[in-house]
C-alpha cells in the first residue's frame, strides 16, 4: 500500500503544481490586461452560473467524486499487513515480516514429520501472533510450537502472543 500511496501523492502533487502554475500565468495575464488563451473570461462565468444540480453531468461528476473519496478513505483506514515488525520499542530495530515468516516456516518444517509449513504473522500492539499451517502428524503440534518459540527467541522477538499451529494430516497417494 505504501507504493500506491506514494504514486497517488505524486500524481496529486503534479496536478496541483501544473494547476497552480496555469492559474498564476492566467492571473498575470488578466492583471496585465492581455488576452488569456487558457480561459475565456465570460464563458466560464456563464457556464458556472447556468449549471444546475439537475443536470446529469453535474450529478455524475459529484457521484464519481464521492465514490473516489470513499474509496480513498476506506483504503487509508484499512489495517494493512505491516512490512516491518518492530523488535524493541526503545531501540528502533525492525525485521522484515516476510523474512521472519520464512525463518519460522523453516523452523517448523525442520520438525520431523512436518512438511510444507507456512507462517503468517499478525501484529497487535507490541505482540506478534504467528499462525503456522503445515502438513504432518497432528501429534507433533507441541514440537512445532517449541521450534517456532526457539526461532522467535533467536530473532530477539518481543513478547509473542499465542502461536496458532494447525497441522493437517498428510494425504496418502492413491
Amino acid at each position: 500500500m505504501r507504493t500506491v500511496n506514494r504514486v497517488a501523492s505524486l500524481l496529486l502533487a503534479a496536478a496541483l503544481l501544473v494547476g497552480g502554475a496555469l492559474l498564476a500565468v492566467q492571473s498575470l495575464l488578466v492583471t496585465l490586461r492581455r488576452p488569456t488563451p487558457l480561459l475565456d473570461q465570460s464563458g466560464w462565468y456563464d457556464a458556472l452560473t447556468s449549471t444546475r444540480w439537475r443536470d446529469p453531468t453535474v450529478r455524475a461528476a459529484a457521484g464519481a467524486a464521492v465514490l473516489v473519496g470513499l474509496a480513498v478513505l476506506v483504503a487509508q483506514l484499512r489495517r494493512w499487513t505491516p512490512l516491518r515488525l518492530r523488535v524493541d520499542e526503545g531501540d528502533g530495530w525492525y525485521l522484515h515480516r516476510r523474512c521472519v515468516e520464512r525463518r519460522l516456516a523453516d523452523a517448523a518444517g525442520a520438525v520431523p514429520g512436518v512438511r510444507r509449513a507456512r507462517v503468517r504473522i499478525r501484529r497487535r500492539g507490541t505482540q506478534w501472533h504467528p499462525r503456522v499451517r503445515a502438513s504432518g502428524d497432528p501429534a507433533a503440534r507441541a514440537e512445532v510450537e517449541f521450534a517456532v518459540h526457539q526461532e522467535l527467541h533467536r530473532l530477539a522477538a518481543p513478547r509473542t502472543g499465542r502461536i496458532d499451529v494447525r497441522l493437517l494430516p498428510l494425504r496418502r497417494p492413491a
